[in-house]
């Protein structure tokens, strides 16, 4: 899917909610920041798409899992508190975000005010605050990072005891190595090159696919949604290609092979391409993951838009069917991504014939 489909449909969601007939607009913001009268009243107006997913698609600062009506008949929301660390003015403040009760509630430190507004933390009196909180984008990078750790330590264990034959996880593994390594690494940086960028390879290949999976968990984040990690994950490609650039490499940057008035021209085309390249890397994962989250939830909205059996069928079906091809994607979107920086790598390493 490509960038332009995801934004198409992106701006079909936002549009989604005219179905639904809401007797007013609902700011397009995360589930933590409405009000007590949305909460306490939710009977009264109708499921609203385009809030539900943009709440689902979004960083948060704590993990919301789902609402239920209490016994006062009011909706309380379940979620999981994360760590807030934030730096004001020489002051560190660290506290749960339980204490903003969902955006209903400031934090007060010292002479300092923290509200939770659109998922942002701003401080009330206009001091500028720098977050460093561990967001559910963040726990999950996190996570993915230990599980991958865990995993590969497990792997290499298995090989260190001279198995011939690996067994358990490192069977299941080893055809997947050898396909990073066969297939991806030496077709695209050579056979005598490949080694010293196959443990880089291997790491973005495995992250991705791990990331990508959680988030098709229940419950899960859109990590790989989040343009930050699809641009980090670029960053990373874009330094180890241009500093493993050889004297072919700048040369052809800075004196390329053509006409000696075509150069100036040439020489500003090529060094947008050092910029565009780790950009297309950027903007393919983050748009065909969150595209995919899209789809899901929309489809899954159509049975709260109109509440009908006849409709409900067919759209949970093909929610299902998409979920399964989300499992092809997620792990495409990996190969793509790590494809495509092998070949920036061999580009960049290749000598001059």
């Amino acid at each position: 899917m490509t960038a332009k489909k995801a934004l198409f449909l992106f701006f079909l969601v936002l549009h989604l909610d005219g179905f639904s007939h809401g007797p007013e607009e609902v700011s397009p913001v995360a589930h933590h920041a409405h009000s007590d009268e949305h909460h306490n009243d939710s009977e009264s107006k109708d499921f609203n798409p385009k809030e539900t997913i943009i709440h689902h698609i979004l960083d948060a600062h704590d993990w919301h899992f789902f609402d239920y009506k209490g016994a006062d008949g009011k909706m309380h929301p379940v979620s999981l508190p994360l760590p807030i660390i934030l730096y004001t003015e020489g002051h560190l403040d660290l506290f749960m975000s339980s204490a903003f009760d969902h955006g209903h509630a400031s934090v007060v430190k010292g002479d300092r005010t923290y509200k939770l507004e659109h998922n942002h933390i701003i401080e009330t009196s206009g001091k500028k605050v720098y977050d460093f909180s561990i967001t559910k984008n963040a726990t999950t990078l996190i996570f993915a990072a230990l599980l991958l750790l865990i995993i590969f330590t497990v792997v290499a264990r298995n090989y260190k005891q001279n198995n011939l034959e690996p067994k358990g996880m490192a069977g299941f593994l080893e055809p997947l190595i050898l396909f990073v390594k066969e297939d991806i690494a030496i077709p695209n940086i050579g056979r005598h090159k490949h080694q010293k960028y196959l443990p880089y390879l291997l790491t973005l290949f495995f992250f991705i696919w791990i990331i990508n999976l959680l988030g098709l968990i229940p419950g899960g984040s859109n990590t790989t949604g989040n343009i930050s990690v699809t641009l980090t994950l670029s960053i990373f490609t874009m330094i180890i290609v241009n500093f493993s650039g050889n004297k072919n490499y700048w040369s052809h940057i800075f004196w390329p092979p053509v006409p000696l008035l075509m150069k100036p021209l040439m020489i500003i085309v090529e060094l947008v391409g050092v910029i565009s390249k780790p950009f297309a890397l950027m903007i393919r994962l983050f748009a065909n993951i969150t595209a995919g989250h899209i789809v899901i939830l929309s489809l899954i909205s159509l049975v709260f838009i109109f509440k009908s059996v006849v409709a409900g069928i067919p759209a949970v079906l093909m929610a299902l069917f998409i979920s399964l091809l989300e499992l092809l994607v997620a792990a495409l979107q990996a190969y793509i991504f790590t494809l495509l920086t092998a070949l920036f790598i061999g580009l960049a390493v290749e000598e001059h014939h």
